[in-house]
């Protein structure tokens, strides 16, 4: 067997991955990287940001983006899905119940519990709702299937 995952165990490992890592692309074409929650939804990878962050006005500009998901902490250990693929803004209201739902049962324990300033709370009221759309192909790797026995 070798070390890459097949779609479904792919969509698993995504699926069950805490913090996303998006990257966008900048005017010039220099990459932009930052973690992100998502959820999954017919095999996308959907999110929400703050409608007036740089990133939605760089996926406006070019929706070409990539995302990653990864665990382990030695070689033997390390798993990864990488996705690349078209960011959608999302416009329909359905779509975006949906989202914020998912979202709101993956991460409800995690959220913060202190008070946020007021201009906080305003610049995270207005929400711009996103979906990467993949290319068929995903990289991935499992490390664990190589069975690389352990130091010692």
């Amino acid at each position: 067997m070798g070390i890459r995952l097949s779609p479904d165990e792919a969509w698993d490992v995504i699926e069950q991955s805490h913090t996303g890592i998006l990257t966008t692309l900048r005017a010039n074409g220099s990459p932009v990287t930052l973690p992100t929650w998502f959820a999954v939804l017919d095999r996308t990878i959907c999110m929400f940001t703050p409608s007036g962050t740089k990133k939605v006005a760089r996926i406006r500009r070019d929706p070409r983006a990539s995302f990653l998901v990864e665990s382990g902490e030695r070689w033997a250990e390390l798993e990864a899905v990488h996705v690349s693929g078209v960011v959608e803004i999302v416009e329909d209201e359905p779509t975006k119940v949906r989202i914020n739902q998912a979202l709101d049962e993956k991460y409800a324990a995690f959220r913060s519990t202190s008070q946020m300033s007021q201009a906080t709370t305003d610049y995270y009221a207005t929400r711009t709702f996103l979906r990467l759309v993949p290319e068929p192909r995903l990289l991935t790797w499992d490390n664990r299937r190589l069975n690389v026995p352990e130091p010692g």
